[in-house]
């Protein structure tokens, strides 16, 4: 049997002050994981050199322009400007945020046109990227917008952990406004449909949260259970799909119930992210469900407070490029097997003119 292609990994910069430079080279220093995937980083090669010295990680990096013709062995480059100004770590700028969309944008750009095969984002300042080219909260919402696609579903995995958010990036005094029937049904298939597509679960079981403390505790702590969750997991229970809840969210995590299942949908940011970060921080993999492309990033985010002192772990950004691997491998054994050409968007669809 002939040996897989390696797969080639568009990895974003980040926000330069934060450590997300220092993630990648450490994610990259053991050279055996370079093995079976090319990692191709934009941003500035000779200061990606330069920090591999002051972090003091040995790693093989060359510059490229060319992406689609690298080999294994390296961490390549690919210069998005011409340089980048000496990191004053920790500290949130404009042009720092103006990089990470430069490096955000390239990478995307590279991946439409089939010149990088999945794509990893490194920690961007959701606020300092903001501008007249980038207006979202965050790179879920870009991407989302960037392919055109409305519904996309952010999962957070480690190991059979896996966690999607109703409400995702929305303020905590508008997340009851925003749930209703019909959004928890769609993001719950969302989950389920990517399950069993990019995580390879046959027959996946999905658990639901609630919303209020306790699950609202039959309406003395909130209707929402009542009169959205509840109506809306027994009709995906009626569409034949395994679901159970509402779940009170500290019970279900504080006992572990959540090892029962395959999937967990929380109904809001830090209901599913808390816990998750707390049984698996430094291991998990953010994932964009939903779109025609793989993307995944590394769990944390740009860690001002330890930038630039080397104290950065590369680990998850490792496991993010791991998964993401993973992910791409599961998709085609999912299209080979359904034979359904409508279950993934072409990839040239994608580049709809929207570069």
């Amino acid at each position: 049997m002939a040996a897989s292609k390696p797969v080639r990994i568009g990895i974003t910069w980040g926000d330069p002050h934060g450590i997300g430079s220092e993630c990648i080279l450490k994610a990259f220093a053991d050279e055996r994981v370079l093995q079976d995937m090319v990692p191709v980083v934009y941003g500035h090669t000779a200061s990606l050199q330069a920090q591999a010295q002051q972090f003091d990680v040995s790693v093989d990096i060359r510059s490229t322009d060319a992406p689609e013709r690298t080999k294994p062995g390296a961490l390549y480059c690919v210069d998005i400007a011409e340089s980048l100004p000496t990191p004053d770590w920790g500290q949130p700028h404009p042009d720092a945020g103006e990089f990470a969309r430069l490096s955000l944008e390239s990478a995307v750009k590279d991946l439409a046109a089939n010149k990088v095969d999945v794509l990893v984002t490194a920690p961007i300042n959701k606020d300092t990227i903001q501008g007249g080219k980038f207006k979202f909260p965050g790179h879920t919402e870009y991407l989302a917008d960037m392919a055109g696609v409305e519904d996309v579903l952010m999962i957070l995995a480690a190991d059979a952990l896996r966690v999607g958010v109703v409400t995702g990036h929305v303020p905590l005094k508008d997340v009851a406004n925003h749930l209703n029937k019909d959004l928890i049904m769609r993001k719950a298939k969302r989950l389920h449909d990517s399950l069993s597509r990019d995580f390879g679960v046959a027959s996946p079981r999905i658990a639901v949260m609630g919303l209020n403390p306790h699950a609202g505790d039959n309406g003395l702590i909130g209707e929402e259970e009542k009169t959205i969750i509840l109506p809306a997991v027994r009709a995906l229970q009626e569409a034949g799909l395994a679901v159970q809840g509402p779940f009170g969210a500290d019970g279900f995590f504080g006992t572990g119930s959540y090892r029962h299942f395959d999937g967990v949908l929380a109904m809001y940011h830090d209901q599913g992210l808390v816990p998750f970060k707390s049984l698996s921080f430094g291991e998990g993999v953010n994932f964009t469900a939903g779109l025609p492309v793989v993307r995944t990033s590394p769990d944390h985010g740009t860690a001002f407070d330890i930038a630039g002192q080397g104290l950065a772990d590369g680990a998850s950004l490792r496991a993010a490029c791991w998964a993401a691997m993973d992910i791409r491998r599961h998709r085609s054994a999912h299209r080979e097997m359904t034979a359904n050409p409508l279950e993934i968007a072409p990839r040239k669809d994608w580049e709809r003119d929207r570069f």
